[in-house]
């Protein structure tokens, strides 16, 4: 099943030509912009997946489509793309130009994919009532949820740990599942009764990891995710929907939540700021995510928009993409051709 591509430039920042020179990742946001939108309206949207240009203008690229809420590419090749939708999975062989649907009615509503880079034929897929495994690229998929008890199946993240084939740390409804032979076998590490909604391994120290909750806060674990310690800085109660690392600074960590805000730690994470000066009340943050060409902070904020800060959350700026909801911030290094000389 294919569908042609959309294409749009949306509010142009000003990046300045230095910024742009130096360029050494592409990033996307996977977003949804419905706002005062319903069934039968009239109201047209572009929705999906938006790349940040070097001039600062967010493009739309692919499928326009409001329930992508996730985004993977193939390291070898960045023509290969997934993104999790309500039909399950989404794949393209052409940079986002014709897509195909690979999975059928009994894998839908994907919530989260990841590549194992050292595998990078296979492929993870995050459902609501398990995961799935491809080991073609994408082409067909086939349940691995041996551990995984039927309560606890609901997945809401998916991350590949980049330094070790076939080791997957998945979140679900019962706490942090840890595989180590590609979805063969499950075990828990972290038991929560509450959604675990973002799992995130450090780019700077692979052994470091941080997991968000519905309602028992965050967790911190420095041993690949064998155990886990709750941030005590970071309330319970409410959800917490994200964390993000920032990749330029490895003292910096930011976490996004339901009324919490943005929070932020610039000391690797001993002590913790709400940062919401200059976001709408109430503090509605949904996602977070840092741009690693410059180290600017995103949020996404409910019903509002787009919102950026260059000095980590202590002001915040509107940015673009208006009414939208981010599902994701994703970030992939530039082709070789790409990098602009010196």
């Amino acid at each position: 099943m294919k569908r042609r591509p959309a294409f749009a430039l949306l509010a142009s920042v000003a990046f300045s030509a230095a910024a742009a020179q130096t360029r050494s990742h592409d990033f996307y946001v996977c977003a949804a912009i419905n706002r005062d939108y319903v069934i039968g309206s009239r109201i047209v949207t572009l929705n999906g997946l938006y790349r940040l240009g070097g001039d600062g203008a967010w493009e739309h690229f692919g499928v326009n489509d409001t329930t992508i809420t996730a985004l993977a590419f193939d390291p070898r090749d960045r023509d290969m793309l997934y993104t999790t939708t309500l039909n399950g999975l989404w794949t393209s062989h052409d940079g986002g130009r014709s897509w195909r649907i690979p999975t059928g009615p009994g894998m839908t509503e994907g919530r989260d994919v990841s590549v194992d880079p050292n595998a990078p034929d296979t492929v993870y897929l995050a459902l609501p009532d398990g995961i799935a495994v491809s080991d073609d690229r994408g082409w067909s998929f086939e349940r691995r949820e041996n551990g995984l008890p039927e309560r606890a199946r609901y997945t809401q993240t998916i991350e590949v740990d980049r330094t070790t084939k076939a080791r997957v740390l998945a979140g679900t409804v019962g706490g942090v599942y840890l595989t180590e032979d590609a979805g063969g076998v499950w075990r828990r590490v972290l038991p929560t009764a509450t959604t675990v909604n973002d799992l995130q391994q450090s780019p700077h120290d692979p052994a470091d990891w941080l997991a968000t909750t519905d309602t028992h806060g965050v967790w911190r674990s420095r041993d690949r995710g064998e155990t886990w310690t709750r941030i005590e800085a970071l309330a319970d109660g409410r959800a917490w929907y994200n964390v993000t690392f920032d990749p330029t600074d490895s003292r910096r960590i930011a976490a996004a939540g339901w009324w919490h805000g943005a929070w932020t730690s610039e000391d690797g994470g001993n002590t913790w700021s709400a940062r919401n000066t200059g976001l709408p009340a109430p503090h509605r943050v949904w996602r977070v995510g840092v741009d690693p060409n410059r180290g600017r902070l995103y949020a996404s904020v409910f019903k509002e928009t787009l919102y950026h800060s260059d000095d980590f959350g202590r002001t915040w700026t509107a940015d673009a993409l208006a009414g939208s909801l981010v599902a994701a911030f994703v970030s992939v290094p530039v082709r070789e051709e790409e990098v602009p000389e010196r």
